[in-house]
């Protein structure tokens, strides 16, 4: 704990964490908001599902790109239009009486305007602490990761059961709104200068940690997905059973990113990490009541939060500096369409066999995402007693003839 109190000292990164959690809180929140609102409009957790895919393949296509446009016209000129965009977009997803592929259509736009939060910070950061603070930061941001990704749903689920489904998006509006304009006003966003990238657009994706990361993400967080899916059509939409069980495993995913950070990454870590998750998703199949269920997802959950601050800190290691921003996008694109895709899946089992057919989707995506790391275990870079921070940029150096 003190590593994590030593860089909670430091100046301005107290300040930074919070506000990139609060502008990306939407992105735990959407997904369910989303399921609810149109499941309660057409009956249908396919046709919920048939928006929440438009939402991830706009996502899938604008992730990458944003995060490169930062090199190109700076951070907040692109965090200031992709959020303008993407409120307009939910806001009319909540309250715009529309047709089905209305909602599709304002689905595909909200995930094309995107706004790039993710990539910008985890840029940010290695300018910010020194070498040795570096993989505690990103063991620090993996668990406010896991308050976005598992906490979330619980704040839109309360909401969208208690109060009303529109009431659920128009809080996650809120908080995209008010976070993203705490985030694009801090000095730091305007103070480091993202390099123009001299390689192609995408060829950074073919890093094998930035591929092993950006599907291992995937399927990680599809797997939270499906199962945070799972509990909602098991407890029903009238009660908040639902929201403390995500809670439960919110705190437990938290509590594992503090207690597990300080673990050093080798070779197999990014492995051993998912095969906890899929032991605890894969019990939770078998609960039959709301303490049951708590305690499997407390299992799964003790190794979200590390498994994500493994990502970041394998993928920091391996690329430029200048590419760390579309590295970072192509993760936080693989984790937003496995969130989507998750629920989606999930949607359309539930349909056809029940609320357990949730978390079966959720077990297996958590299968794959044990079994990829494994097989491709030689992409895992060893950083045992090697520094995180990115490869720094170099120019070459004219030399005067004598």
């Amino acid at each position: 704990m003190n590593a994590y109190a030593d860089l909670l000292r430091t100046p301005g990164v107290a300040r930074i964490i919070t506000a990139q959690l609060l502008a990306r809180f939407p992105g735990g929140m959407i997904s369910l908001g989303f399921l609810l609102h149109l499941e309660k409009i057409f009956d249908s957790y396919g046709a919920a599902g048939l928006v929440l895919a438009a939402t991830s393949a706009g996502q899938a296509l604008s992730g990458p790109l944003t995060s490169r446009w930062m090199g190109v016209w700076g951070m907040r000129p692109v965090l200031i239009l992709t959020t303008s965009v993407s409120t307009v977009a939910l806001i009319t997803v909540a309250l715009a009486p529309l047709p089905l592929w209305g909602y599709v259509l304002a689905g595909l736009v909200a995930g094309l305007s995107n706004p790039p939060i993710q990539p910008a910070v985890r840029t940010i950061y290695p300018k910010m602490v020194n070498s040795r603070q570096l993989t505690p930061l990103f063991s620090l941001d993996a668990s406010a990761q896991e308050i976005i990704w598992v906490a979330g749903p619980v704040v839109v689920t309360f909401i969208g059961t208690q109060v009303s489904t529109v009431a659920g998006i128009l809080t996650a509006v809120a908080f995209l709104v008010g976070g993203g304009l705490l985030f694009i006003a801090s000095p730091e966003v305007g103070q480091v200068r993202i390099p123009r990238s001299k390689r192609r657009f995408g060829v950074v994706l073919a890093k094998p940690p930035v591929l092993l990361s950006t599907v291992t993400g995937f399927l990680l967080i599809g797997s939270c997905a499906a199962i945070e899916t799972g509990v909602v059509a098991t407890f029903g939409d009238h009660g908040p059973e639902a929201g403390f069980v995500l809670a439960i495993w919110a705190i437990s995913s938290f509590a594992g990113g503090l207690a597990f950070g300080h673990i050093p990454v080798g070779p197999w870590a990014l492995a051993r990490r998912m095969f906890v998750v899929f032991v605890g998703a894969t019990l939770a199949i078998f609960a039959w009541e709301f303490w049951s269920l708590s305690l499997l997802l407390v299992i799964a959950g003790l190794c979200i939060a590390p498994a994500l601050a493994v990502m970041f800190a394998i993928v920091s290691a391996s690329v430029k500096f200048s590419d760390t921003a579309e590295a970072y996008g192509w993760i936080g694109t693989g984790q937003l369409i496995g969130a989507a895709a998750g629920a989606a899946i999930a949607g359309f089992v539930i349909d056809a066999i029940g609320p357990d057919g949730g978390i079966m989707v959720g077990a297996i995506f958590a299968l794959v995402g044990f079994l990829v790391p494994t097989i491709f275990h030689r992409a895992h870079p060893d950083l045992r007693g090697r520094d995180a921070s990115p490869i720094p940029d170099t120019e070459p150096v004219p030399v005067q003839p004598s």
